[in-house]
């Protein structure tokens, strides 16, 4: 079994009960979560032009393959009310990958760990609360070094 930290987002509609849906649909399709962090409410990131978002952070265990568990996400984020929508744009869900044990996958469909973490809060708060001391495979610092760098910026 493989260890995989999976970013939830949603902006449109009721924000906490898309995320609570997408976790039971995620459950529903055999995938034990054995974490989650708190919802937080975001600003928009990339087009900044819409509503704030809701985001959180699981950790699950699955037996699937990255490429398997994405197309799993994708059909669950359709599953959810998910529609075809601008890059960064509104979303009733958004279900990523962020870590994949430490898996390092760049193909044009899949990129693991997900592109930009260290760049974005609203992945790093929720992430640090279910695994600070994890080390992000690329980067060769913790979730919670990230984190606090990130602070340190602003």
């Amino acid at each position: 079994m493989s260890k995989v930290y999976i970013g939830i987002g949603s902006n449109l509609g009721s924000r906490e009960e898309n995320c609570e849906r997408a976790i039971r649909l995620l459950i529903a399709h055999g995938i034990t979560i054995t974490k989650r962090s708190s919802m937080i409410e975001t600003k928009p990131w990339g087009f900044t032009e819409q509503s704030d978002f809701i985001n959180m952070a699981i950790e699950i265990e699955t037996a699937l393959a990255p490429e398997e568990l994405l197309r799993l996400l994708k059909k669950i984020e359709t599953e959810a009310g998910r529609l075809p929508s601008s890059h960064w744009g509104p979303r009733a869900i958004d279900l990523d990958i962020l870590l994949y044990d430490d898996l390092v996958i760049n193909t044009p469909e899949l990129e693991i760990p997900h592109p930009g973490i260290e760049q974005r809060e609203f992945v790093l708060r929720p992430l640090s609360e279910l695994a600070p001391n994890t080390m992000h495979p690329v980067l060769h610092k913790s979730i919670r070094e990230l984190l606090d760098a990130l602070e340190g910026i602003r």
